[in-house]
């Protein structure tokens, strides 16, 4: 058994399982990548990590009922994001910012956790092909996923409160495989907070800046042959260190802290192309 402790679940037991799967490689690795990319340059009290995310939507799912190989796929969804999070989609130029879902089976295939899925009687296939009800759902439909960023999220940037969350969190229940709320006054809050999430964090200028000039920075590196795309598969600190590595880089990432030139990129227009993200929870 492990025992987790986390900000809105408090202290879980859990199987040996999840042990061994959080001690693997690739899921370590969520603890060194940041959940919302660069802002964390700008504004460092948004430094929650992708593991911190990944372990809260194993820990809805497990609250909300859902199977032991559910809850592993709720833990092992992201391991496949770059660097960064969704700064790796930006440079891709990934409008739907899923990059991290198109090679979701090949980086978990080639990692070290199939063989411990065996260890534990299960099969890889079995997450790759698995459906996954509480897990995923198709926007704007509540989903373990969503809920869990945008409450986490929403904490970490101010928003709400512990027991805000904890409160909206004892609300929800499944009904026919979908995650639903149980009155209209609960739906209104968590569409309205998502709402919210997404103007005053996702898409607030400055975090735009953030992410915006650091996609410039790597895709600068990539084309100078500077970063090579296996750097985007290490964590953020090892990206950070190489970019800083050149002159150019180091003061790239300098002028991001500093926020140099963040009037002029206000005026010229963002131009950053982000997910068009709305939600609407089921009563």
């Amino acid at each position: 058994m492990v025992l987790i402790n986390d900000i809105f679940f408090g202290k879980v037991e859990l199987p040996g399982i999840f042990d061994d799967l959080i001690n693997s490689s690739w899921v370590k690795r969520l603890g060194r990548i940041h959940q919302s990319g660069a802002i964390f340059l700008v504004n460092p009290d948004i430094c929650h990590t992708r593991l911190e995310h990944s372990i809260g939507v194993m820990l809805l799912i497990r609250q909300l009922g859902g199977s032991e190989i559910e809850q592993v796929s709720g833990l092992l969804h992201d391991i496949s994001h770059t660097a960064f999070s969704h700064v790796g989609d930006y440079v891709f130029d990934n409008t739907e910012e899923n990059y991290h879902e198109q090679i979701f089976e090949e980086v978990l295939k080639s990692s070290d956790i199939p063989e411990i899925l065996s260890w534990h009687g299960y099969h890889v296939d079995e997450v790759v092909k698995g459906v996954f009800n509480i897990l995923e759902q198709p926007m704007p439909k509540l989903c373990a996923d969503r809920l869990d960023y945008t409450l986490r999220d929403s904490y970490h940037a101010g928003l709400v409160s512990r027991k805000d969350v904890k409160d909206f969190i004892s609300s929800l229940t499944v009904e026919n495989g979908v995650i639903v709320v149980e009155n209209a006054e609960k739906a209104e809050w968590i569409n309205n907070l998502y709402k919210k999430l997404i103007e005053e964090v996702f898409n607030f200028p400055l975090h735009v800046y953030a992410n915006r000039k650091l996609t410039e920075l790597i895709k600068v590196g990539l084309q100078r042959n500077e970063l090579v795309h296996s750097d985007l598969f290490k964590d953020d600190t090892y990206l950070l260190n190489k970019i800083r590595s050149t002159t150019a880089g180091y003061e790239g990432i300098k002028a991001i802290k500093q926020q140099r030139g963040f009037d002029v990129f206000v005026k010229k227009g963002m131009g950053l192309k982000m997910k068009n993200r709305q939600l609407n929870a089921l009563i």
